[in-house]
């Protein structure tokens, strides 16, 4: 990357490698530790009230003492990934520059592992910071057949998760997202391509579809990242690399997708 030791002057290597001299200089500001609190009460709130905007998540958090405003709440929720569940124009910011691909899961009778699997992010408090969760999930056995974390919402810890999931268990026929710029990338969507994965994108309207990742989150915090302060993130991987490996192990019910699914596009 940029060399400040190099002959080359430094906005000649930022107009060669297409990136910002600002970003270069930039410092990582640390979140400050009362905005870390805030966090981790928006992520339990989330939890239990998905449907919550930014207005009304800043009133549940003024009842519990806390006298903030509605634009920092809304900021906060953005740094964490987090958006209210309801019916609306648009589910995810996605980077007007990718490919949007439409939703093939409509209809669709779910009944054999590896038909679809999909993936999704959220946010992972600790007992100092924050790191994020990308799982990549089977829809039909709900077994979690990758996961990673990182302390940015990037594009590399999602693409690590699918190669992996790909290289233990095979390719599916579909691969279901949100629109997330993470999802629509280039690098993620070409390891779909190149392995002749079926492409499903979550298009407008199609909320419900989020819910079943989001039981998988509700489980993971509440069994397990609730209950312990995660010193690091290689303490909140060896913890959370533990509890999928029980989860998995646990042998779940094949559930009535099939009848939810026919009943939510009947909605």
């Amino acid at each position: 990357m940029m060399d400040q030791s190099h002959d080359l002057p430094l906005k000649q290597q930022a107009e060669l490698l297409n990136i910002s001299r600002t970003g270069f200089y930039y410092q990582p500001v640390p979140t400050k530790p009362y905005d870390l609190t805030l966090m981790k009460l928006i992520d339990t709130i989330h939890m239990d009230y998905p449907y919550l905007g930014s207005r009304r998540m800043r009133n549940e958090l003024r009842k519990l003492g806390h006298d903030v405003g509605r634009l920092h709440v809304g900021t906060l929720m953005r740094r964490m990934g987090i958006e209210a569940i309801y019916p609306k124009k648009r589910l995810s910011i996605p980077n007007l520059e990718h490919t949007i691909y439409p939703y093939l899961l409509r209809g669709l009778v779910i009944d054999h592992p590896n038909q679809v699997w999909a993936t999704d992010i959220t946010y992972i408090p600790m007992k100092r910071g924050c790191c994020y969760l990308v799982a990549v999930l089977d829809w039909y056995s709900r077994k979690v057949l990758s996961w990673r974390l990182s302390n940015t919402l990037d594009t590399s810890f999602c693409t690590e998760a699918l190669e992996e999931a790909i290289s233990v268990y095979g390719r599916p026929e579909i691969f279901n997202t949100d629109q997330g710029s993470q999802f629509t990338s280039k690098a993620f969507t070409d390891i779909l391509k190149d392995n002749e994965i079926k492409i499903s994108m979550d298009g407008k309207g199609r909320w419900v579809d989020n819910v079943f990742v989001e039981r998988l989150w509700r489980s993971v915090k509440y069994e397990e990242v609730y209950t312990k302060a995660y010193e690091s993130i290689p303490d909140a991987r060896m913890h959370l690399g533990n509890y999928f490996r029980t989860r998995n192990g646990r042998g779940h019910q094949s559930l009535t997708i099939n009848h939810r699914m026919r009943c939510m596009d009947n909605q």
